[in-house]
């Protein structure tokens, strides 16, 4: 999946920025170089999100790679140690 320019904080901002009513979205979303589609798909994702959330979530996100990682792994075992027992 395609990285984006923006990261978490600097989307919080844009949409703090939007719900403080200072311009229209059509104007943020000019301002940032962003389809309003973005903008709307940005809002559903973050609805009510805060910092700290992100940073929550950002460790959730690496210990679920962590944990897929040493599963694959065991995985691998149990497939050598089948194939091992299955030869004699």
């Amino acid at each position: 999946m395609k990285q984006g320019q923006y990261n978490d904080q600097q989307i919080l901002a844009i949409l703090q920025q939007a719900e403080r009513a200072e311009k229209t979205i059509a104007e943020i979303c000019q301002e940032h170089n962003l389809s309003p589609n973005t903008f709307y798909r940005w809002r559903k994702r973050f609805a009510g999100a805060t910092p700290a959330d992100l940073a929550k979530n950002r460790e959730i996100e690496k210990e679920n790679v962590r944990l897929k990682r040493l599963l694959a792994e065991r995985d691998l075992e149990i497939d050598i140690l089948k194939e091992l027992l299955g030869k004699k």
